[in-house]
């Protein structure tokens, strides 16, 4: 089925849509515009919790471009799907190069944003968005566990309460989806199932091209399959009976993004009961909210970018100690 161009009017398509709309509000800095962009009842959940309603989106916007008016993003990516006829959801790659000045000197620091936004007729319903704040706090010099103990773990509610879809690829939380690329897909949820979750880590091998990219939260970029491997070791290594579910799932192909990419919003629930990584133990339960690009060429994984956000979690970590200040910080 056709997407009807009241999807993404009055651009040419979703993809100049996302990368028009997020220019205006977030460069230009057309804060108003968000009233147009969002419906009044638009749902947000990010790393810290859910925000109900299009006023948090502008009171936490605003918050957001005080703390770092020198800004700019720029789309690395942009992997859409039609949901129905009327909408579709993106998965938009935001790559940031900003300077700041830190003791006297200018630092660049280099971070990306995933929003998987969910568009219908033109207006933002729900969105999905998860931020490298570790590649912030190391750049700038910053103690993570400092900057996780200003914030304050406020929960989710409505959509990441339910359990993950039955079929993905029927159907993600964003709703029923085209049977595009399902070879492609089975592979890449197969990988994540066989890999992250079941820890055949031997695999990678059989998924990945030997010169694999992974470029990864800390603005970290990992190199050859045994390399993956380690780095899959430390992110679980916390938590190691870590499972991962896939929330929603949307392909595009595009030469301008060098042809098949898979988007994937996954969540991992895990006990912090491995190893110290962010700092005592507490042997309860948290999970991360993460997506992923995978970009498929020749039937096989060949880059992966990955984003999550490690000060969101430990400041979850926190939250299960008692710890984390008592007045709500900006969870959008």
């Amino acid at each position: 089925m056709a997407l009807d161009p009241v999807a993404y009017l009055p651009y040419a398509d979703p993809d100049d849509f996302i990368r028009e709309v997020t220019d205006r509000i977030w460069v230009d800095r057309d804060i108003s515009y968000i009233v147009d962009n969002y419906e009044p009842d638009s749902i947000v959940h990010a790393s810290l919790g859910t925000v109900v309603g299009r006023d948090g989106v502008i009171e936490g916007s605003t918050m957001r471009m005080g703390s770092a008016p020198q800004h700019i993003g720029q789309a690395e990516d942009v992997v859409w799907e039609a949901r129905g006829d009327d909408a579709f959801l993106s998965s938009h790659l935001v790559f940031s190069a900003d300077e700041y000045l830190v003791n006297g000197q200018h630092v660049r620091v280099r971070k990306r944003t995933i929003p998987n936004c969910l568009y219908r007729r033109g207006r933002m319903v729900e969105e999905w968005v998860v931020r490298d704040e570790l590649a912030d706090c190391l750049q700038r010099g910053l103690d993570p566990d400092e900057a996780a103990r200003a914030l304050r773990f406020q929960g989710w509610s409505g959509s990441m309460l339910d359990a993950p879809p039955k079929d993905v690829l029927a159907e993600g939380v964003s709703g029923p989806r085209p049977d595009d690329y399902r070879p492609e897909c089975e592979m890449v949820l197969e990988f994540i199932d066989e890999v992250w979750t079941q820890r055949r880590l031997q695999k990678v091998n059989d998924f990945m091209a030997r010169d694999l990219f992974l470029h990864t939260i800390g603005d970290q970029t990992v190199i050859r399959p045994e390399r993956y491997q380690r780095d899959l070791l430390a992110t679980v290594g916390p938590f190691p009976d870590a499972r991962f579910e896939v929330r929603d799932i949307q392909t595009n192909y595009a030469e301008r993004y060098a042809g098949l990419r898979i988007a994937v919003l996954w969540t991992m629930q895990g006990t912090y009961r491995g190893n110290p990584t962010f700092g005592p133990l507490t042997d309860k339960p948290v999970t991360v909210l993460g997506a992923s690009h995978f970009l498929i060429q020749g039937g096989r994984i060949v880059k992966e970018v990955r984003v999550y956000d490690e000060i969101a979690l430990r400041a979850q970590i926190n939250s299960t100690r008692g710890d984390g200040p008592a007045v709500d910080a900006n969870i959008y």
